[in-house]
């Protein structure tokens, strides 16, 4: 019934089942032990302890002194920090370099200041507390300034004043939309920005757990089913350091493998070998490039994982070097349900190693998944882990590199959606049920996987591709948006939804381009693959019963077109893959909303419909159909049309044209870009680096331009290129100084060429102090090439 009509029904009373909060009431007593404040209160205790200056812990737990364990989500020690601690009559401040905490004792309130007296987060009238229901919950006064992002991978726009989202990892196959709050991943944190300021909260509790910034227009809430309540506060003051801030407590990403940075290409399914060797050769013929093809399910040998069906795919292991000749890697897909069959070797071993989810009795959890009634790995416990991993040896073994998770909210097939919240996870001897550990079982598969691969690759990067996941899923997977549907609709929702990914920590991620379910058209598609050359994760992904949406499928004009926006990807690959550099080192995300960068600009706060590729590029992609010109905001500074050259004025919005084949990204003035050649992989070697310029005069430009060997961990020892560049206009002269500060590893290209835009005609250019002679005038007198002599990039 509820799918129904009648849920509107005019006769339906709404009905809210009551419950009796209880905040924890007034102080009682408090100790300072090893820095940790421990606060007894009329109805629970409270600890606070600082992870870094800028990062402190709030803890509360209504029975007893409350655990300092944490999550599996959280990596971080706490370090060694300077804490004082004062008590009033009235209250009691605790004290950092950079962050003070103040308990308000009758009743007990907490508010939070940085060091220069700036309120980040105070408790309203409510305060903190817990139900009947054993629901702990923490209610925050909001400022009418307040602008909310992150949460993970919520639909809606970017701005989530306003919403209420569930955190519970779910299998929504349905058309998402924003009536749909709990999606694959669960990621517990967010980041206000108030007058230009910023601070985070992440929640870590991996119990179903809700954010209310809805319900009242002076404040919000953030609860849990179970648990204790157990935050982190983080100081900012910029949405940046937010986000290096919560990503020094939850981990980063690792560099990717450069090939998961190109183009991929997938489809539910292409089901035999013969149809994956045409679809490779169609892309070489057509001179489209590629990096990947994925297997979905029917690869499998009746959707049995690590396995291979021996009528479909003959000989997997000459298919798999095949493409890799070509440049191409394959992924399959790999779920966590086990088919019961006693004469499969997976099933066998993980009965007889007790490696199973289990009721307490101790009989085997059973669900029904693609192979049918199956079970699933404890994952809770660190030698099922290992052993999960271990099995990937199947697939390394055969020179795969990468791997596809799926279905692992878990997924099961009954009216729940996932396991009973009955099963009994074991959890390396600390037993918890499946409804404190859902949410974490995505995140174990990833590290399970991730790490088993790593182990197996022999110093190669492995690349996981995950569907579900928690805080934390950074550190071992790429993460998509799981089944979107060929509708503008759809198009739309995934802006803001990669940049709420971005700003939860995780900086690898995208939509299927074209649309998973129904079918898309040659126009959609285009307009997708557009978007799709700058979203972080690049992948053409459709269902089995949809229409064709392979680049080539809607004719000769769209094919075109996408293959521009292909190849187009590889010319910006050098520059995106310095801004993943950036993000393993900061959890500064590569796709991001301007109001990351302009977070003083009222005009950015909601802005979900054009977006940044680091600092100085928006891009501003066409979402409707039939539509040929929109309007895009620029920011302050002087902006450059990337095709036109056209100069266009900041802080304010523009009418822009842009046809079929064109999508509209701007440069800032001031901006230094790196770009590559257009080639049929990642695999073939770059032949040389275009540096482009827009400088400005009596401004120096700078950008620093990373590289390594793309393959491999090598970088973590140091087998790294690090360049600086510089430019500034001074009398008439562009001055560049080129400065190599790290040269460990050689980079692939032989030559190099600056490309300086918007340069006044009479200027001189000199590179590391020497006049240019070779300057060479385009048919836009605006645009000028030097050739770069290649003695310039050694280091001096």
């Amino acid at each position: 019934m509820q799918d129904t009509s009648f849920a509107i029904h005019p006769g339906k009373k709404i009905h809210v089942n009551g419950t009796n909060y209880q905040s924890i009431g007034s102080f009682v007593s408090y100790n300072l032990e090893e820095k940790v404040l421990n606060i007894k209160a009329e109805n629970g205790h409270v600890s606070i302890s600082f992870y870094r200056d800028d990062i402190v812990r709030i803890t509360m737990n209504p029975k007893k002194t409350p655990s300092l364990k944490t999550s599996f989500a959280v990596i971080k020690i706490p370090e060694d920090v300077d804490v004082v601690g004062r008590e009033t009559n009235g209250e009691i401040h605790v004290s950092s370099n950079k962050l003070t905490v103040v308990i308000n004792k009758t009743p007990i309130r907490i508010s939070i200041f940085d060091n220069h007296g700036r309120l980040l987060v105070s408790e309203n009238e409510a305060g903190m507390g817990f139900n009947e229901k054993k629901e702990v919950i923490c209610f925050k006064e909001m400022d009418k300034d307040d602008h909310f992002y992150g949460f993970g991978e919520k639909t809606s726009f970017l701005d989530k004043r306003g919403e209420k989202m569930t955190m519970w990892n779910s299998d929504v196959y349905a058309p998402h939309n924003p009536e749909i709050d709990a999606l694959y991943q669960s990621i517990p944190y967010f980041m206000t920005i108030r007058n230009g300021d910023a601070h985070g909260i992440f929640f870590d509790n991996t119990f179903k757990t809700v954010f209310d910034m809805k319900s009242s227009n002076d404040s919000y809430s953030f609860s849990a089913e179970g648990g204790q309540l157990d935050y982190y506060v983080f100081a900012g003051p910029t949405p940046k350091a937010v986000l290096e801030q919560y990503s020094e407590i939850t981990g980063r990403m690792p560099i990717p493998p450069k090939w998961a940075l190109g183009y991929h290409q997938s489809r539910y399914s292409y089901e035999t070998e013969q149809e994956v060797r045409e679809l490779a050769n169609n892309f070489l013929e057509k001179n489209i490039p590629l990096d990947a093809i994925y297997l979905d399910i029917h690869y499998m040998d009746g959707y049995r994982v690590f396995t291979f069906d021996e009528e479909r795919f003959p000989n997997p292991a000459g298919l798999i070097q095949d493409l890799k000749d070509a440049g191409i890697h394959v992924v399959p897909i790999v779920d966590p349900g086990v088919k019961e069959d006693p004469e499969y070797y997976v099933y066998q071993e993980g009965v007889k190693g007790d490696r199973f989810c289990k009721y307490i009795e101790g009989n085997i959890y059973f669900g029904d998944v693609w192979p049918g009634k199956s079970a699933f790995p404890d994952l809770t416990i660190s030698n099922v882990r290992k052993w999960w991993g271990e099995k990937h040896k199947f697939y390394t073994d055969l020179g795969i590199e990468g791997i596809w998770n799926d279905m692992n909210e878990p997924a099961v097939f009954n009216e729940s959606k996932t396991m009973d919240l009955r099963v009994m996870h074991d959890n390396d001897g600390d037993p918890k049920t499946h409804r404190e550990m859902h949410n974490l079982y995505g995140l174990l598969m990833g590290e399970s996987t991730y790490e088993g691969m790593k182990a197996q690759l022999n110093g190669n990067r492995p690349f996981l591709l995950t569907r579900a996941g928690f805080a934390g899923v950074q550190r071992y997977g790429t993460v998509w948006t799981g089944d979107n549907r060929s509708f503008w609709e759809h198009l739309q929702m995934a802006l803001p939804m990669c940049m709420n990914l971005g700003l939860s920590g995780i900086p690898f991620s995208g939509p299927d381009v074209g649309g998973f379910a129904h079918d898309s058209t040659g126009q959609l598609l285009t307009r997708w693959t557009q978007v799709g050359t700058f979203t972080p994760y690049f992948r053409n992904h459709s269902v089995i019963e949809s229409i064709r949406q392979e680049p080539w499928s809607f004719g000769q004009d769209y094919e075109n077109i996408i293959r521009k926006y292909i190849q187009e990807r590889y010319v910006w690959l050098p520059y995106l893959y310095t801004l993943f550099k950036e993000a393993s080192v900061s959890g500064v995300p590569v796709m991001r909303p301007l109001v990351l960068e302009f977070p003083d600009d009222k005009n950015t706060f909601n802005l979900a419909d054009q977006f940044m590729i680091g600092s100085d590029v928006i891009v501003a992609p066409i979402l409707k159909p039939d539509t040929y010109h929109r309007v895009v905001y620029l920011p302050e500074g002087i902006w450059v049309n990337y095709w036109t050259e056209e100069i266009l004025e900041g802080g304010k919005h523009h009418l822009i044209h842009a046809d079929l084949e064109t999508l509209p990204i701007f440069i800032k003035k001031g901006a230094i870009i790196t770009h590559g050649t257009v080639k049929r992989s990642t695999e073939i070697k770059e032949s040389k680096i275009t540096v482009h310029l827009y400088p400005t005069e009596n401004e120096i430009s700078s950008f620093t331009h990373y590289e390594d060997d793309g393959k491999t961990f090598a970088y973590n020892n140091g087998q790294y290129f690090q360049c600086n560049f510089e430019a500034k206009i001074v009398d008439q002269i562009l001055e560049i100084d080129i400065n190599v500060e790290h040269d460990q590893f050689k980079p692939e290209w032989e030559k190099g060429i600056f490309v300086i835009h918007g340069l006044n005609s009479g200027t001189e250019i000199k590179v590391n102090g020497a006049l240019q002679g070779n300057v060479k005038k385009q048919s836009d007198s605006t645009i000028i090439t030097v050739l770069i002599d290649m003695e310039h990039f050694n280091k001096k």
